[in-house]
């Protein structure tokens, strides 16, 4: 028998339920901050790049399941979606910031970190944000995580960012937790990122998502994970399935020639 279709909001249920069935706990990345983690958990994180209205029906999944989550919201309108963050919100998921304030200011410090301001009191009339998340922004030439060479986001209330928080260079960085995303629309998508990396001994190398179900039942995966996924990769509607999978698959190739042409 064929498998059903990966990338699907059904898939992202069974792969839920196979990792509680192990025996994991699932945490925000608020409460990780806040030492509020056990010994096998799963930090659940959503970039919500495109297509607000996923990241509800993936909440709701969540929620019948009894997890709670981190939702990262952009100033764009395709992100930036009011009523949806507001329903995320009551489910009671985390919501933060999905900063991309560098690359909007084109690499102007003062402005970039103004506008960070703005926007984060913005978000946080939906919700009390202590955590935010970098935006990559692949067509730019700015690293959004360069704004914290000249300031610091502790001084904005902010408790942690996954990037220097758990995934820092060096000591800084937290050792034992494990890196899973599903950018390229795999989750061993790493040679088509552009700035969503960590270091090498932290990335698990899984292709589908069956991968990781199996992996899950067989008690083959690490203790303590990061798990991040992009909404707009899941749906329950073929025909945005399908274009989904077209796009990604023009996406990766531009995305591999930026990444050989920059080493």
């Amino acid at each position: 028998m064929l498998k059903q279709r990966d990338f699907t909001l059904d898939i992202y249920s069974q792969l839920l339920r196979a990792l509680q069935k192990s025996g994991y706990l699932f945490f925000t990345f608020e409460q990780y901050c806040s030492g509020k983690v056990n010994e096998k958990y799963i930090l659940l994180r959503h970039d919500v790049d495109l297509r607000a209205p996923n990241s509800l029906s993936i909440a709701k999944v969540e929620h019948e399941l009894g997890i709670r989550s981190t939702y990262y919201f952009r100033v764009v309108p395709e992100s930036n979606q009011p009523e949806i963050i507001q329903q995320i919100a009551a489910l009671g998921h985390e919501i933060g910031y999905h900063y991309e304030d560098l690359s909007i200011c084109k690499g102007d410090i003062k402005a970039a970190v103004l506008h960070f301001e703005q926007q984060l009191n913005y978000f946080r009339q939906f919700y009390p944000i202590q955590t935010i998340c970098m935006h990559g922004s692949p067509t730019s030439q700015y690293d959004n995580k360069d704004l914290w060479k000249d300031y610091d986001y502790h001084t904005y209330g902010i408790i942690g960012e996954p990037y220097f928080d758990i995934f820092g260079s060096g000591e800084e960085g937290v050792q034992d937790v494990f890196y899973l995303t599903d950018t390229g629309r795999m989750w061993n998508g790493d040679r088509f990122s552009i700035r969503d990396k960590v270091a090498v001994n932290q990335l698990l190398d899984y292709q589908s998502t069956y991968e990781l179900i199996d992996a899950a039942k067989s008690n083959k995966l690490p203790q303590k994970m990061m798990i991040t996924t992009h909404p707009q990769r899941w749906s329950a509607h073929y025909l945005e399935w399908l274009y989904e999978f077209l796009m990604q698959g023009i996406k990766n190739l531009v995305k591999w020639m930026v990444v050989k042409i920059k080493h």
